[in-house]
């Protein structure tokens, strides 16, 4: 099992990590500037405005705030402490000067200035339509079996809600949690599919209702996609961005990340994929490439990657592969 969850771990980190360069970027925009489909790791431009805070093989603040929610769990014996979660994401916020980078996203940024002002978020909460619940979320996902549906959906809930307790952005991320569930123990990516899409109801129940589509309809259309263009890289790619969308709207990132995991199912292959896409490539890159992670297991990354992950973020991942073992223990 400690493989798997390595493999999640370092996907998300890797995929966040690919993503980067290109982040929040048009398709022909960054094919044109990279001359070319991105194949490796690399700086973030000086023209992205985003993407300028970070070098070679750094994740952003993907995976930046995947590891304070591990941060916050280990020390609370496991169980959701909202105030605890805000407080260290602010610092985190305050460490990186994710406010005046421009970093956070937007709903994150409301919710944790008002936080800091002591000010009541959740009239920002129960309206969020972003995907900063569902691009943190993955290693959460390491610590339930796949058939402890409700309580992994309460437990997103309880690491969310500083941020984001509306019914989209709850499904969204039981959604991305529930793959890498389903995937550290499953064999079949087509049951890791059937858990992702029947944990969707569930988390809409959660959260506070919005009128937003629904995030199942729009993951088995990007499935389609998927199977029809199998083989056809560009093709499916296109179709994703073009049909699907590739934003940072919990309703574009996370279908577009179910169609990309379902179509790669490795994670080599799924970073490259996802850092081509355009849009919001370091979140969807993060998410689809946890799952493939897991499914697959940290063996068949490609170690340079590892290496370079290693080398470029001043991250123990040991460290956290260990909080995620522990509470997987821990919650049985």
């Amino acid at each position: 099992m400690r493989n798997k969850i390595a493999g999640a771990l370092y996907g998300m980190a890797l995929g966040d990590a690919m993503g980067m360069p290109a982040e929040l970027w048009g398709r022909n925009r960054a094919r044109k500037f990279f001359g070319g489909p991105i194949t490796e790791l690399l700086d973030g431009p000086k023209e992205n405005d985003v993407a300028f805070n970070y070098k070679k093989g750094q994740f952003t603040d993907d995976t930046g705030q995947a590891l304070v929610l591990l941060d916050s769990i280990s020390t609370t014996e496991y169980v959701p402490d909202v105030r605890d979660i805000a407080k260290r994401m602010l610092e985190w916020a305050e460490k990186e000067n994710a406010f005046e980078n421009n970093i956070l996203g937007p709903t994150s940024k409301l919710a944790l200035a008002n936080f800091r002002d002591g000010i009541d978020a959740s009239v920002i909460t129960n309206k969020a339509l972003s995907n900063g619940s569902a691009m943190r979320i993955p290693p959460i996902g390491c610590l339930f079996t796949p058939d402890k549906k409700q309580e992994l959906v309460n437990y997103v809930y309880g690491v969310s809600q500083a941020t984001h307790t509306s019914d989209v952005t709850i499904a969204g991320a039981a959604m991305i949690a529930m793959g890498v569930s389903s995937a550290l123990v499953n064999d079949d990516f087509e049951k890791i599919i059937e858990d992702i899409l029947d944990i969707e109801e569930l988390g809409y129940e959660r959260g506070c209702e919005t009128f937003s589509p629904r995030l199942k309809a729009r993951c088995e259309i990007g499935l389609e996609i998927a199977r029809k263009c199998q083989g056809n890289d560009e093709e499916f790619m296109e179709q994703i961005y073009n049909v699907i969308g590739a934003g940072v709207g919990i309703i574009e990132s996370v279908p577009a990340a179910v169609a990309i995991a379902y179509y790669a199912q490795e994670p080599n292959k799924c970073c490259l994929l996802c850092a081509n896409l355009g849009g919001d490539t370091d979140t969807i890159g993060a998410m689809a490439t946890a799952i493939c992670g897991a499914y697959t297991g940290i063996e068949t990354f490609n170690p340079e990657y590892i290496s370079t992950l290693q080398k470029q973020n001043e991250v123990d991942f040991e460290q956290y592969i260990e909080i995620l073992e522990r509470g997987r223990e821990h919650l049985k």
